[in-house]
């Protein structure tokens, strides 16, 4: 089967993953690569649904078990949907946040079993894992104030949200071969700088 490759961006609320896509989306096409952008939760008619679900500040009494399984559900879509079909046909797919999200957001965040979570992703994904994952570091009350608390999940705790960043920094801590941890504390184009290094390295100057 023909592969393309996947890139997932990660990081805490106001981390800054939209600006850095953008630009490594432009810096790929410009090298002449084909790129399927997509966004989780959400990117299919069936995803951005369960989005809606689960960004809705007013469901505060959503259980941290339906939380994960709605995540999974919309992921579920988006993989067989989008990703895979991308990437048969050899396209480059980028992706705003994927399974580490998961296990920091609902594993670290919420305290459920990382084995567990494992265990559910498989089911949802297969064999599929990204190629090359950038995590941008970020102060926490830095972050949310430049994001906005507007959703459900940026209006939690900051103590759920320092458990998130450091969750991010476990698991690439853990991976560091897929997994690179930019310090959005730096300016915006060292940040930028990096990712295009990365990126020349596996897809040529």
């Amino acid at each position: 089967m023909k592969k393309g490759y996947f890139i997932t961006f990660e990081g805490a609320e106001g981390s800054g993953k939209s600006t850095q896509i953008r630009k490594a989306v432009a810096f790929l096409k410009k090298k002449g690569r084909s790129v399927v952008m997509l966004r989780e939760p959400g990117g299919t008619r069936i995803s951005e649904a369960i989005r809606a679900i689960l960004l809705n500040k007013d469901l505060k009494e959503m259980d941290p078990v339906t939380e994960l399984l709605l995540y999974l559900a919309a992921r579920a879509q988006i993989v067989h949907e989008k990703i895979i079909p991308a990437l048969r046909k050899g396209k480059v797919v980028i992706c705003d946040r994927f399974e580490d999200s998961t296990r920091a957001y609902q594993g670290f965040g919420r305290g459920l079993s990382l084995a567990a979570i494992e265990e559910a992703s498989r089911l949802v994904r297969g064999t599929l894992k990204p190629d090359l994952t950038f995590v941008l570091d970020i102060d926490i009350a830095k972050g949310l104030a430049r994001g906005g608390r507007h959703d459900r999940i940026e209006r939690e705790t900051l103590s759920f949200h320092r458990r998130v960043r450091r969750g991010f920094l476990a698991l690439a801590k853990k991976e560091p071969r897929r997994m690179v941890v930019l310090d959005t504390s730096k300016p915006v184009a060292w940040v930028s700088g990096i990712v295009r290094e990365r990126l020349e390295r596996v897809f040529g100057q």
